[in-house]
């Protein structure tokens, strides 16, 4: 399964999240283990940030990947308060040096802050030029948001959201209008940070089909030939089970029981973040 960018680069539509990885030492085996066994299954597109443990997802990431750098599509976010043009040149620096690598396929605003779109944009712009990054996008960005930076001349490639069953507000305007302007959404947070788990609706599902609740949602996030899902998973049986959701397809009684417990948005849902 793959997503198509504007770039006309596929990249895998079921990544990997690293939100709050990397903190804790006890666990950084246990987590190094399970990013590389999302790389051995084809989980190759990893999202990090900045802001995740103040570096230390980074840091993690660019231990799971020494060796493996050119197989894997590498995401990280600039924060708001960090891209100014000049800001933005130098947080990406820091985010590789802490990933151990010379460049990032994709580099994204984390979410909009006070900072002019045009001087964010021309810090991606360097970068580029100066190949330190390939592509860049933007995170958490509403319709309006998405309109407005458009205008603008460049090329975003992603807009990652709060995108899964509960969280379908983006379903009545912002999804369809970047379906046509042929930018992927990019699901974080696609099984609500596991407290979908537990829906009666879900393992109804699950069971017609052999498989857990978690893998079902991902599947229906999955289903959208336009959008990459991004699950944190910090163990590899955790990332087996997260992999194996890309076999399973959502049949159309699936797809009604699950609009039945989670139903679409009536009309406009402000973007929700986490």
């Amino acid at each position: 399964m793959t997503v198509l960018l504007p770039s006309g680069e596929t990249v895998p539509a079921l990544g990997m999240g690293t939100w709050m990885m990397g903190d804790d030492p006890s666990r950084r085996a246990q987590e190094l283990t399970a990013l590389r066994t999302g790389l051995d299954l084809g989980l190759t597109l990893v999202d990090t940030a900045e802001m995740y443990g103040s570096g230390a997802s980074e840091e993690l990431v660019g231990e799971a990947i020494t060796g493996r750098r050119d197989e894997v599509f590498l995401v990280s976010k600039v924060l708001p308060s960090n891209a100014s043009a000049a800001g933005t040149v130098r947080a990406c620096e820091a985010s590789l040096r802490r990933l151990g690598t010379d460049r990032l396929d994709l580099y994204l605003l984390h979410w909009r802050g006070t900072v002019p779109f045009a001087e964010t944009l021309e810090g991606f712009a360097a970068l580029v030029e100066a190949g330190k990054i390939r592509h860049w996008g933007v995170s958490n960005f509403d319709l309006d948001d998405m309109r407005e930076l458009t205008a603008l001349p460049g090329h975003c490639q992603t807009n990652q959201i709060l995108y899964n069953l509960t969280r379908r507000g983006p379903e009545h305007d912002l999804l369809p209008w970047q379906a046509e302007a042929g930018i992927p959404i990019m699901a974080y947070s696609p099984v609500e940070q596991g407290r979908l788990l537990g829906s009666p609706a879900l393992a109804t599902v699950a069971g017609r089909h052999g498989a857990t609740a978690a893998q079902v949602a991902l599947a229906w996030v999955l289903r959208h030939p336009h959008v990459i899902a991004i699950p944190k998973a910090s163990t590899a049986e955790h990332v087996r089970e997260n992999a194996a959701a890309r076999d399973l397809r959502l049949s159309p009684e699936d797809l009604a029981d699950l609009d039945r417990a989670f139903p679409p948005p009536a009309g406009p849902t402000p973007l929700e973040m986490l």
